[in-house]
């Protein structure tokens, strides 16, 4: 992706969040040397903890088609799990495009409540896991708002504002907006987003960028090399 294309996607994904009164914390509108500063200065967990915008196009070069919006808000880390203190959760904000597609995915370890906050339709396909595989065959079982459903295998599940979907490390899913593009939030236990991925397809979980102009923010996929 091109770095200008990115920018752009900052801009147009701040205006819609704030559309439904959502606002991000003040370390996301730091210039990248103030957001250098402002970790030297005791904001090492941002960078450490992976927190801050993250623009995806999975490595594919079409966004519009294949791609995602996220901002992590909060996050723990594999330290606070393992001595059971700190903060053991995640929260993240995202956006995905009428009809642009996350693709088929499950967690190794993460357990996600996605929640549809605003906009249009959130359509997910969803499967049961066997071993690392999908399972054609197994009917899906998923709490809906506190109430557990059983889906047909790869049956879609649409999600109206207001609804959410508990996501366990067994489901299979890809998911993208129907109608229009959608606000979604998600809040889940600590995750790390380059290791508890697994794509059913070989792509990549970050975007490579072409540096056209300078970077309005850093990504989180950019903090290696900045901070």
């Amino acid at each position: 992706m091109k770095r200008s294309t990115v920018n752009d996607i900052i801009r147009e994904s701040d205006a819609f969040m704030r559309s439904f009164g959502f606002v991000m914390p003040p370390f996301a509108y730091l210039a990248p040397e103030a957001l250098q500063e402002h970790v030297e200065e005791g904001g090492a967990m941002i960078r450490d903890h992976m927190m801050g915008w993250d623009i995806t196009d999975y490595g594919q070069g079409d966004f519009e088609a294949l791609g995602l919006f996220l901002f992590t808000l909060r996050n723990g880390s594999a330290a606070n799990v393992a001595r059971g203190m700190g903060p053991l959760y995640a929260e993240k904000l995202l956006i995905s495009e009428e009809n642009q597609i996350s693709p088929m995915h499950h967690h190794l370890k993460k357990t996600e409540d996605i929640i549809n906050r605003g906009g249009a339709t959130l359509v997910l396909e969803l499967w049961t896991r066997s071993g690392d595989e999908i399972d054609e065959t197994a009917p899906v079982e998923v709490v809906t708002d506190g109430q557990l459903r059983v889906l047909k295998p790869g049956e879609r599940l649409a999600l109206a504002p207001g609804e959410s979907v508990t996501l366990e490390p067994w489901h299979w899913h890809a998911f993208w907006g129907e109608g229009g593009k959608v606000l979604i939030g998600e809040v889940s236990n600590v995750n790390d987003d380059r290791t508890d991925n697994i794509f059913r397809d070989p792509i990549g979980r970050f975007s490579d960028i072409e540096e056209d102009e300078a970077p309005l923010h850093l990504l989180v996929s950019d903090y290696g090399r900045w901070l």
